[in-house]
């Protein structure tokens, strides 16, 4: 069983800047795809950004292009979502999620299996 857990949520301001990260045990690490999604409150969880197997293909959500970066690391096992420039309609609970053999899928339906979500708020 593949277990993810987010860390690096919180408070914010404006204009400021958070990094997320998601542990993953999994002893092939390398071969899964990862994505990252957010859900606010009454809207459906929606697809901010992915990275492929061995990070070759990564795909962004328009809203967050430019100011967000997904990355892994194969030697821990952990992916990370640096956000910058975060805006008050970036306030959400982010879940990261994985799937064997993926490329940047996008689609929530597309992965097996997710982490519990931390939650980021923006203020103004």
């Amino acid at each position: 069983q593949v277990q993810l857990v987010e860390s690096g949520g919180g408070l914010v301001q404006a204009g400021g800047s958070l990094r997320l990260s998601c542990a993953v045990s999994a002893r092939t690490f390398n071969i899964y795809g990862l994505g990252w999604f957010r859900q606010a409150p009454g809207k459906e969880r929606e697809f901010v950004a992915s990275i492929s197997m061995y990070g070759i293909q990564k795909n962004y959500a328009a809203s967050v292009e430019g100011r967000f970066t997904c990355s892994r690391d194969d030697a821990t096992n952990t992916a990370h979502l640096q956000m910058n420039a975060l805006r008050t309609e970036d306030t959400a609970v982010y879940y990261c999620a994985a799937k064997r053999y993926a490329q940047a899928a996008m689609a929530p339906s597309d992965y097996d299996y997710w982490g519990q979500g931390t939650q980021v708020t923006v203020s103004s």
